[in-house]
């Protein structure tokens, strides 16, 4: 078996993984590189071998690090079968859509404003490039082996995410696993992570491999956010991915209405026209969730969906308290950038990010305490409040990943550490190491190793 990691093996994103078992090659993963600009650069690439040569890919899940460079591999020339779970695909339409869109529209406004470094602004790809990918998505069965010319591939529901799998790859006489991004066990929308029982190889994200959640209330420290932030006169802003986390937002801001921890009257805008679609999934697919029918139901309950610019345009100009979920949740695009813009100059208002940030991101940078971010090509001062709510991140923490590990009957004969930033990545590495006793080590980007 030979492992070439050619994304998420120096940093949390942009995985890709390029198995050689059983006379196949399989990419696992098919995700664009987000953060510093000299990651994001790597998108740009062609890739590293010919696209042809890749007998089919395999999607852990939807997120745009993980599936989000799909349409640039068929742009490429890549014509062969994309696999993954039913959720999975139903998703991807909605995050490739709105991907390419956003980097139409950013390369748009690029040209006609001329902020951009390059003689004529383009997308990475075009939403043309996303209805092909889509379309090439076959979704397979959660738990049940499915064949792939000489290779078994079997998904494993790991929680984190809707239709978030682990993925085993096996032939005649080898396995692999792939962690793919494993969700928490105490998680408000997903079941916890199943776990997997032997493989011979072992590819382990790390994206909170050195970090344990915090033990406060998420919901709680919410609600103080909000009811500080009213009585001054100020709005909240909640940077948001779109799927799985402001559904996540969602249900908590309905608990905390139904407890009058907040007004029942505060306005509640959902300005995503990805985060609405997507919000209609994961009530389509309420029975892969832990929520009730009837929480799953009230998601929506008295929450203003924006759905157009226009309206989003207005929202911006909005002189009364209250609550926005914007996309995206590391303000790296969207119409998120544009309420910071409108709210972050204001000192009556707080800016929450609900998750982990990566580096390099304007989100991080914020979160790091910056006194002005480059938006739309100026400077924004920031004199709102900032803050992070770590409690609502669908990760595993370290501890969760240690857990999962040890659900398996026999040790692997290796172990990757791949998906995390070099730290994180490294710290995971020692308590496996330590811990387990088993072989492991964290892969250079584009490295190939034999297994």
């Amino acid at each position: 078996m030979k492992i070439t990691f050619l994304g998420a093996a120096d940093t949390v994103t942009g995985s890709k993984h390029l198995v050689d078992i059983g006379g196949q090659r399989i990419l696992l993963d098919c995700g664009l590189f987000q953060g510093f600009k000299v990651l994001r650069e790597r998108n740009w690439a062609p890739f590293p071998i010919p696209v042809q040569e890749i007998d089919a890919v395999v999607l852990s899940h939807a997120h745009l690090d993980h599936a989000g460079y799909l349409p640039s591999l068929v742009k490429q020339g890549y014509s062969g079968p994309v696999y993954a779970s039913a959720a999975t695909r139903d998703l991807c339409e909605v995050l490739l859509l709105d991907s390419a869109k956003l980097q139409e529209e950013d390369a748009r406004r690029a040209n006609k404003f001329g902020y951009s470094s390059h003689q004529k602004a383009l997308p990475l790809y075009s939403v043309a490039h996303a209805r092909r990918a889509i379309a090439k998505i076959t979704p397979i069965p959660v738990g049940r082996e499915v064949r792939v010319g000489t290779v078994r591939v079997l998904l494993t529901p790991v929680g984190h995410l809707l239709g978030a799998s682990a993925v085993t790859l096996r032939s005649d006489d080898e396995s692999l696993v792939f962690s793919g991004d494993l969700g928490r066990a105490d998680d408000v929308l997903m079941p916890p992570p199943q776990t997997v029982s032997q493989a011979d190889v072992l590819l382990m994200e790390s994206t909170y491999g050195n970090r344990i959640h915090p033990a406060n209330d998420a919901d709680q420290r919410l609600g103080a956010i909000v009811r500080a932030t009213v009585r001054r006169g100020g709005s909240v802003l909640l940077p948001s991915f779109a799927v799985g986390r402001a559904q996540a937002l969602l249900h908590s801001l309905q608990k905390l209405r139904a407890a009058g921890e907040i007004p029942r009257d505060m306005p509640v805008f959902l300005d995503s026209p990805m985060a609405i679609e997507a919000t209609a999934l994961y009530q389509r697919h309420r029975r892969l969730m832990r929520l009730s029918a009837r929480e799953a139901g009230a998601l929506t309950d008295g929450v203003t969906m924006v759905t157009t610019a226009q309206r989003s345009e207005k929202l911006t100009r909005a002189r009364y308290p209250c609550v926005i979920i914007s996309a995206s949740g590391m303000a790296t695009g969207g119409r998120v950038l544009h309420h910071l813009k409108a709210m972050a100059p204001n000192p009556r208002n707080h800016i929450a990010f609900p998750g982990f940030q990566v580096a390099g991101t304007r989100g991080a940078k914020l979160v790091g305490g910056a006194s002005e971010v480059k938006i739309h090509g100026e400077y924004v001062a920031v004199k709102a409040e900032v803050s992070q709510l770590e409690g609502f991140s669908g990760h595993a923490d370290a501890n969760g990943l240690m857990a999962w590990m040890r659900g398996f009957d026999v040790a692997p004969r290796q172990v990757f550490v791949v998906h995390g930033a070099p730290e994180a990545a490294d710290t995971l590495r020692l308590r496996i190491k330590d811990e387990l006793g088993w072989t492991v080590q964290v892969p250079e980007h584009a490295s190939a190793h034999l297994a």
